[in-house]
């Protein structure tokens, strides 16, 4: 990574906006929400939504929901070598099914009762702080991530380590976006990421040699139309659209692009122990260089529930192909 490209962030540095306007217990205060009124409690959250679609990182000191004290040390009390076999532990909230654990049954139960926890708790939050995607997302998955990012042995396309915007193989978006909320559970050690908020500049440098419009170009009328029809099954392969398949070759395109990962302006991000942050991990280019016992949980946000749907991935990538994706 060159020095000269790389800048450590502060707390109020242009990527990250430090929230101190909700706590928990208690929610907003007095002074987000200008007394009550009720569009004043609505303008805040759509204000933070339109920055978090913007690309910004929406950062809490402390936690904004409830983790309970004896959950967080049975988690940092394990060294988890029965998982090594897997990436993370993942959390199926729609039906209650915990994936990536093969130790002792009664380890897995604590375990699985945890997650779930955490990922209620999370919900929860979110419905009251970013009350604008309430009730029209669609609940992903939630993972508990125990190992110490840096020096991880995975091959390339899954390095955490090298920049890249996510797209799921499994459950394609349609235009809709990958919001993120991530938790440093370890008592000591920050989680450091190298981050570039600006979508629209990776998208003008790369998109093109990537083959965006490629993949604009198959979105004729008929396949269009397989897709929606795919998509009211729930036949997920089928229902991918051109942007769902550009953005699964975008992601594996600059983890492979040598100059994408030594030359664009990346900053340099510390998260503290305790810290909660949220992303749009789909236009923000991100890359874990280290940390320890980290907790995720992923909404997706469709089209329609966005604040400023012109900073969308799949506009600005419509722009640059001059054709739909969708």
């Amino acid at each position: 990574m060159s020095n000269t490209q790389t800048t450590t962030a502060k707390m109020r540095n242009a990527n990250w906006i430090a929230v101190e306007d909700y706590r928990f217990p208690g929610g907003w205060t007095d002074s987000a929400t200008g007394g009550g009124n009720s569009a004043d409690k609505d303008a805040r959250p759509r204000a933070l939504c339109r920055e978090l679609e913007a690309g910004k990182i929406l950062f809490f000191q402390k936690l904004p929901y409830e983790f309970p004290s004896e959950e967080r040390e049975f988690l940092l009390s394990r060294e988890w070598n029965e998982l090594r076999l897997h990436k993370n532990v993942s959390y199926r909230p729609a039906d209650d099914v915990m994936r990536g654990f093969s130790g002792d049954h009664g380890t897995q139960i604590h375990l699985h009762h945890i997650v779930r926890n955490y990922s209620a708790h999370v919900v929860k939050f979110l419905r009251d702080f970013l009350r604008p995607y309430a009730c029209k997302w669609k609940l992903d998955f939630a993972s508990f991530r125990p190992f110490e990012e840096e020096g991880r042995d995975l091959s390339l396309h899954k390095r955490n380590d090298l920049l890249h915007v996510d797209a799921f193989r499994l459950r394609p978006t349609r235009g809709g976006r990958i919001l993120r909320v991530f938790t440093n559970l370890h008592s000591t050690k920050p989680r450091v990421w190298y981050a570039i908020g600006d979508f629209g500049y990776v998208a003008e440098k790369y998109a093109a040699d990537a083959g965006v419009s490629r993949f604009a170009a198959k979105n004729g009328a008929l396949r269009r139309g397989v897709s929606r029809w795919a998509a009211g099954l729930g036949l997920a392969r089928l229902s991918r659209t051109p942007y769902d398949r550009f953005m699964l070759r975008f992601h594996d395109y600059l983890k492979e692009s040598d100059d994408f990962q030594r030359n664009s302006p990346k900053v340099r991000l510390e998260f503290p122990p305790g810290a909660t942050w949220m992303v749009f991990t789909d236009g923000v280019a991100h890359a874990a260089m280290s940390g320890q016992f980290a907790m995720e949980q992923t909404l997706l946000i469709p089209p329609e529930a966005l604040v400023a749907p012109e900073s969308a991935p799949y506009r600005i990538l419509e722009r640059i192909a001059a054709a739909r994706l969708c």
